[in-house]
């Protein structure tokens, strides 16, 4: 056990039109973890979906695993992104969007919000689509690393980010230096994980602070994502779509 990680286990939950995602936050005993503020793993499949809606307050990354999402938005944007590939909108002061899975796949993936800090609340609302070709990507010790933000990305974000895709073999080990005050995230998609001495199953996630080092290792294959970055420090007052 590592005092430094808290282990949460995402949860199924309808969400959307007749969507499912599995989600470590908002729930009742975990709201956010600043700056993030909600993490769905997500399993859209055909006739499912999520209509028109709206947001504000916050940036949103939806990173697709398998399948495609259709992004339309009141901006007049309109594309699809596939497996690899991510969609990045800022709500800003307020945008309505939707996304629907792409004809003839399931779509799955990951959405996570980052809370914008509150002098950017009122901020012009943007969107964003890099391809899967577009991410940089590296061998580490026995697996790959893709950067979905941070270093080389064009993903760009209004909070100091790093958000990676860890795919690693059996044997497979990898190790990062964690900024002064940063704090995040390590999920895992597949697999079995030890973070700095905490076990991690599929579909649990390490919420740590105070960790010098992001040190993961496996004896299976695995996949896993990981965000970190400063947190704002700030009152965050989250309701349904909106983050004030």
């Amino acid at each position: 056990m590592n005092p430094n990680i808290t282990v949460r286990k995402a949860h199924v939950t309808a969400e959307g039109a007749g969507a499912e995602v599995a989600r470590l936050m908002p729930v009742p005993q975990w709201m956010n973890y600043d700056p993030f503020v909600l993490w769905d793993h997500f399993h859209v499949g055909a006739g499912a979906g999520f209509p028109d809606h709206p947001h504000r307050g916050f940036e949103a990354i939806t990173y697709m695993f398998e399948g495609g999402m259709q992004h339309a938005d009141n901006l007049g944007n309109k594309s699809t992104v596939l497996s690899g590939g991510a969609q990045r909108f800022t709500a800003g002061r307020g945008i309505v969007h939707s996304e629907m899975p792409a004809e003839g796949s399931d779509s799955i993936g990951i959405q996570l919000w980052i809370n914008l800090p509150r002098s950017l609340k009122t901020l012009a609302p943007d969107y964003q689509q890099v391809n899967a070709a577009e991410f940089p990507e590296q061998a580490v010790d026995g697996g790959r690393l893709r950067v979905i933000v941070g270093e080389g990305s064009p993903l760009k974000l209004h909070t100091a980010v790093r958000y990676l895709d860890l795919s690693l073999d059996a044997g497979g080990r990898h190790s990062e230096t964690v900024p002064a005050g940063d704090r995040g995230i390590v999920y895992v998609v597949e697999g079995r994980v030890d973070l700095a001495g905490q076990q991690l199953e599929k579909g649990e996630a390490g919420f740590f602070e105070n960790l010098e080092e992001i040190a993961l290792t496996t004896a299976e294959p695995s996949r896993v994502m990981i965000a970190y970055g400063r947190p704002h420090g700030e009152p965050i007052k989250q309701w349904g779509p909106y983050v004030d």
